[in-house]
């Protein structure tokens, strides 16, 4: 797998922290940026982030260390809600939160591993839902 929209920032951030998930850390980040090549990296809320020209799109929740949680979302400004959920997905791994604003959460290498598939269609079809 390709790592080569990494950027030395979330790198440099991850490095200093000695965090007990790293291995699922850098799972979800070739997750996430092999299935949406046109992803920008970033840090932000203290984890690494995900943009689509300049809209942030994918937050990882890393802190405190019990878990991960990716947070599907539209930005950090609120919106008009749409009248439906952002995207349809036939799983059970996103906690809908409002229709644009969903979280997965993963305990261990085994909850991505068993969802990776799922998990790659639903940033791509994230992303496509919030373009505009």
């Amino acid at each position: 797998m390709s790592t080569t929209n990494y950027t030395t920032e979330v790198t440099d951030f991850l490095d200093g922290l000695d965090h007990p998930f790293r291995a699922e850390i850098e799972a979800l980040r070739t997750l996430i940026l092999t299935a949406q090549p046109d992803l920008t990296e970033n840090i932000k809320w203290n984890g690494p982030n995900y943009s689509f020209h300049g809209g942030d799109r994918i937050t990882m929740r890393i802190l405190p260390p019990k878990q991960l949680q990716l947070i599907f979302h539209r930005g950090a400004k609120k919106q008009t809600q749409p009248a439906n959920k952002l995207i349809e997905t036939s799983g059970k791994l996103l906690l809908w939160k409002e229709n644009d604003r969903a979280i997965a959460s993963f305990k261990t290498m085994n909850d991505i591993e068993n969802n990776r598939v799922e998990l790659a269609e639903i940033v791509q079809k994230w992303i496509e839902a919030s373009k505009s």
